[in-house]
């Protein structure tokens, strides 16, 4: 999954919510898309530009069963608390027929929709203090948009927590591996805890990866800061700085440690999971075996500790366990077998 541009990432989230809101919303969809639409102008306009590109917009007038009058008022009035909407799930629908849904858009909430765009907000549009959750299961991902504009695309088995205050905004990586997006906001910093590793952005994109102890800091776009995390009653020591990382460098986190100095990298590597891919340069079998494990639903087993050290290289797709089978069956001296509990790795 890769991320995509803002401004296509809300497009797709309007014609979603166009979509449902024609299926119809329940008192809670309601309250999500009254929010969805606080968060931003820029979702009112998408919004409104779909119903404009589908035409005919007069015939179709009084024809919405949301009233989104009512809506558009309570969310420029700032009625609604300011937390940030899951993406609604997709209608099983086609791509046709999501813009014949946008056909039924009426004229008044096209008016009314671009006078609240120039009307001064009572609200400031990012969140508000206040505690969000966001998580993956086993095999899953998706992407989050903050009502700041900044993006959070998760990998699997991930959580994380989210609270914007007036000075900070802060997540805390509970598990897993999260790539942000982070929206411009020198007001703001962007701080990343997790595990023993603390990252401070303005505006930039990284891949923050918390695997076991260690937590690995990937930059693919501006700078970052990184150092361990102090705590309680703890000090910083007066001759040390926090690390500055670039795009195309990592560091590695470790408790009790100070960051390590930047290497290079090859990023697209480290982010080959937003494509739903592992990929290795000449990295232990043991290694690769457990980043396919993440995913796998039928996990692989090295049995051979000898071949757990075996340097091997290749991009594998974490949905085709039959190549990564092929793959391992190709390695001189390796036997597989596949049984439907579990992958058995051994030497021949």
């Amino acid at each position: 999954m890769s991320l995509q541009p803002q401004r296509t990432v809300v497009a797709s989230e309007a014609a979603d919510w166009f979509a449902a809101n024609r299926e119809g919303l329940d008192a809670e969809q309601r309250r999500r898309f009254t929010v969805w639409l606080q968060s931003s102008a820029e979702h009112v306009e998408e919004y409104l530009t779909i119903a404009r590109l589908a035409g005919e917009l007069r015939a179709a007038a009084g024809s919405s069963p949301v009233p989104l009058a009512a809506l558009l008022e309570a969310a420029r009035a700032g009625d609604e608390p300011q937390v940030q909407p899951r993406r609604p799930v997709r209608a099983t629908r086609t791509a046709s027929a999501r813009w014949l849904y946008a056909a039924a858009a009426t004229l008044a909430a096209l008016a009314l929709g671009l006078a609240w765009l120039s009307l001064p907000r009572t609200q400031p549009a990012p969140a508000a203090a206040g505690l969000l959750h966001f998580s993956t299961q086993h095999g899953e991902q998706r992407s989050e948009r903050l009502s700041d504009g900044s993006q959070l695309s998760l990998d699997t088995d991930t959580a994380v927590a989210v609270r914007y205050e007036p000075t900070q905004r802060l997540v805390t990586l509970e598990r897993g591996q999260v790539v942000f997006a982070v929206a411009h906001d020198p007001a703001r910093p962007f701080r990343v805890l997790a595990g023993a590793a603390e990252v401070i952005a303005v505006g930039t994109r990284f891949d923050v990866y918390l695997k076991g102890s260690t937590t690995l800091v990937t930059v693919t776009e501006g700078r970052v800061t990184v150092d361990n995390i102090l705590t309680p009653g703890a000090t910083r020591p007066a001759a040390r700085t926090p690390v500055e990382v670039v795009a195309g460098q990592m560091v590695r986190v470790e408790s009790g440690r100070p960051p390590s100095g930047p290497l290079p990298i090859d990023a697209s590597r480290a982010t080959a999971w937003l494509h739903r891919q592992i990929s290795f340069e000449a990295a232990p079998l043991g290694d690769v075996a457990a980043e396919f494990n993440r995913y796998a639903a039928v996990p692989v087993e090295i049995e051979t500790p000898a071949l757990r050290s075996v340097a091997v290289s290749g991009v594998f797709s974490v949905d085709d366990t039959e190549s990564f089978v092929a793959f391992l069956r190709s390695l001189d001296g390796v036997g597989v077998e596949v049984t439907p509990t579990g992958i058995r790795v051994f030497k021949k």
